[in-house]
């Protein structure tokens, strides 16, 4: 192994746009795709009302409020700036933005997001490759640098 293999290795999320995740009132700015697929690191950004629909990690996630407030419809409770929330694997919630601000959180996801229908079937199933080639995709369509970086 070579000496780089233990160096820092920074990314500038300043110099990223947010990158649209599909649906209206979502982007990203990825920060670390694991290797291995695992997982993947990043800040989400949701616009003042959007709601997140009931879904599942396979995974555990953790998720540092960094901005702007956010309330958990299964409980009801709001978190704001400052609250960190650990989501056990098979975690199943939903929330939503909640204020006039957005929210932005930075996000450590291991495993997949299963959105989930009423009677609680996968609708939709998203991975850290997934996300990964969004973002790839995004920045050949626009000339962007790809500024990520993966393990």
């Amino acid at each position: 192994m070579t000496h780089s293999s233990y160096a820092s290795h920074p990314v500038d999320p300043e110099r990223m746009p947010w990158i649209p995740m599909g649906r209206p009132g979502l982007a990203f700015k990825p920060l670390r795709f694991f290797r291995d697929g695992s997982g993947w690191m990043y800040l989400f950004r949701l616009e003042p009302g959007t709601l997140i629909p009931r879904h599942r990690h396979t995974g555990e996630s953790h998720a540092f409020n960094v901005s702007g407030r956010r309330q958990l419809l299964d409980t009801g409770e709001e978190i704001g700036p400052g609250t960190y929330v650990y989501e056990p694997p098979g975690n199943v919630d939903s929330w939503q933005v909640v204020g006039d601000e957005p929210v932005v959180l930075h996000i450590t996801v291991k495993g997949a997001i299963e959105y989930l229908g009423e009677d609680g079937q996968v609708l939709k199933s998203v991975s850290s490759a997934d996300r990964l080639e969004t973002y790839r995709r995004w920045c050949q369509e626009h000339g962007a640098e790809f500024l990520a970086t993966c393990e």
